[in-house]
């Protein structure tokens, strides 16, 4: 693993097309995504990083500042993805290992904990835990099973609650997107059984 450099950009993009297309939905935005994140002030180039393999980029995690808002309060917390890994080498550990390094360096870094939206089979096996134990809701102000919360130390979330906001940065426009797709080969959009499962946890509330 290594930082992200600006010759990665366009790999790194397509990486994160590959990983996500009909992933979450027929076609993606996450590559438009990682291209406008890091133009963002939000964004933590110090947690950029990427997976190499025989001098291939094959994966990529980001991170970006984002807020807990309570009552007029704001408190700073840590936000990461999209984390995108080649098909051909998913299952294999790679998102394992983005994820412990920079979860690592976060707390060095003096960070107290990191919230996300995902699928919760997958990320508790990092300690990640319901939103609901740390009274943390969407903008809805509700408790989607997706939206998961790591303390980076004990206690680190003692006294944050509220309304979990990653800011701008995530908003993408669908026109943007399609313009932007452009750049790459041409994919087909259609259905995956992926989608099944991402649209029961966004829509499962606890």
């Amino acid at each position: 693993m290594r930082l992200e450099e600006e010759k990665d950009y366009f790999a790194v993009e397509n990486i994160t097309r590959e990983a996500f297309w009909n992933h979450h939905a027929p076609g993606c935005d996450e590559h438009l995504l990682i291209h406008n994140l890091r133009k963002s002030s939000e964004f933590i180039k110090e947690l950029d990083f990427v997976a190499v393999r025989n001098n291939e980029v094959i994966g990529n995690i980001v991170y970006v500042k984002a807020k807990v808002k309570n009552n007029g309060f704001e408190h700073n917390i840590l936000t990461f993805g999209p984390i995108s890994v080649l098909p051909e080498y998913q299952n294999k550990g790679v998102g394992g290992k983005l994820i412990n390094h920079t979860v690592g360096l976060s707390k060095e870094m003096g960070y107290r904990g990191i919230i996300i939206y995902g699928d919760p089979e997958y990320y508790k096996r990092f300690g990640f835990k319901e939103s609901k134990k740390y009274s943390i809701t969407n903008k809805d102000k509700k408790y989607p099973a997706a939206l998961l919360v790591l303390e980076l130390y004990p206690n680190a979330l003692n006294g944050i609650e509220g309304i979990f906001d990653e800011g701008k940065a995530y908003e993408v426009d669908e026109n943007e997107t399609e313009e932007f797709d452009k750049k790459f080969v041409r994919k087909e959009k259609g259905y995956s059984k992926t989608q099944e499962r991402f649209n029961e946890i966004s829509g499962k509330y606890l």
